[in-house]
């Protein structure tokens, strides 16, 4: 069975994007066709300035919503990121086959540095070489397949290069992603930016519909939702991008088809109003087991603590050996029986 390793940065809440772009197909597919992880990447939210109490409790809410959406730990692997050492032993091995030239061309590594910069921030070594960690996530588990958006394959090629680089320098040790086009993925746009994809790291404005969001405050942002000059509803995604999101959404909502669904509405207030009822449903169910869990922290914390054990015990090998590869002494098998001989040859 193949091996899948997907993961959520717990910068700001989880997004209808999240879900309908990435978390729907964890759960309808990936858990039930690969050996699938599923890990809150905590770490990639150091990258900039950040709240630490923000961060455990955005990290916490994340885990509990991966399960809310329906991911089985009987079937995946769920767990959070700090908690296997593997990640952070593996990424500086990496950034030791990595190139400055390679992180310094990361698009996103480009815009992230400049937002920093314009809020009058400095910029983290980490923002650089955070997507070495990202493929140390990757290459730690012999994942064969990395389903990702387009803003996200960059990141993927860089792991298949450093795969392929170690592979050649140090002998074979990492098996060589794909990355993979998330077939039922929706692609979900802001509501007041339709050109931008709606993301968790906003972490304020009427255009992003959260997980968490009440259904009347869904509707609001909904109804809100920016749409075009025109009147008529039409599905033009490069012509009239806010009603396209809406017929997007919409269908994502109800599995129905965006072009189809254009000729069945003769008002934008209409549409507006049936978006908006399909995405209250859509989050109803996920926003009920998350009250569920959220009244019983224990099994949660279960959750993570055997996924976190299960994690560690398929990544250690790998980068075991890798560390092997690379030149590292091993380290002593058993210190404590060692340091035990020599209290007793002391007496």
């Amino acid at each position: 069975m193949k091996r899948v390793f997907s993961g959520v940065k717990p910068t700001g809440h989880l997004t209808l994007g999240n879900y309908l772009g990435a978390m729907r197909r964890w759960v309808a597919v990936d858990q039930h066709q690969a050996d699938a992880l599923f890990s809150v990447v905590d770490l990639h939210a150091l990258t900039v300035e950040h709240d630490p109490a923000r961060v455990r409790r955005l990290s916490r809410q994340a885990a509990t919503l991966l399960l809310a959406v329906g991911l089985d730990p009987e079937r995946c692997t769920v767990f959070v990121q700090s908690h296997v050492d593997e990640h952070a032993r593996l990424s500086y091995l990496l950034e030791c086959v990595a190139t400055d030239g390679e992180m310094r061309r990361m698009i996103q590594y480009k815009e992230k540095a400049v937002r920093e910069r314009a809020r009058g921030g400095s910029v983290r070594l980490s923002l650089l070489t955070y997507p070495v960690l990202m493929a140390a996530d990757i290459l730690a588990y012999g994942t064969e397949e990395v389903p990702v958006g387009e803003d996200q394959a960059q990141h993927v090629e860089l792991a298949r290069d450093v795969a392929v680089r170690f592979n050649q320098r140090y002998g074979h040790t990492f098996v060589v992603p794909r990355a993979t086009s998330p077939g039922m993925a929706a692609r979900v746009m802001n509501l007041q930016e339709p050109t931008s994809k709606m993301g968790k790291s906003d972490d304020v404005g009427p255009g992003i519909v959260y997980l968490l969001d009440e259904p009347d405050v869904v509707r609001k942002k909904v109804m809100r939702a920016v749409t075009d000059s025109g009147r008529d509803v039409v599905y033009d995604r490069a012509g009239r991008p806010g009603v396209a999101n809406l017929l997007e959404i919409l269908a994502a909502c109800t599995g129905g088809n965006p072009e189809a669904l254009s000729g069945v509405y003769e008002s934008y207030g209409a549409l507006k109003k049936d978006t908006a009822e399909a995405v209250v449903e859509v989050l109803r169910p996920v926003q009920q087991r998350h009250k569920e869990l959220c009244a019983d922290p224990g099994y949660v914390e279960g959750v993570l603590r055997d996924g976190a054990d299960r994690a560690r015990a398929m990544a250690r090998p790998t980068v075991d050996a890798a560390y092997r590869a690379i030149g590292l002494l091993p380290a002593p098998s058993d210190t404590r029986a060692g340091a035990g001989a020599v209290v007793n040859a002391a007496r």
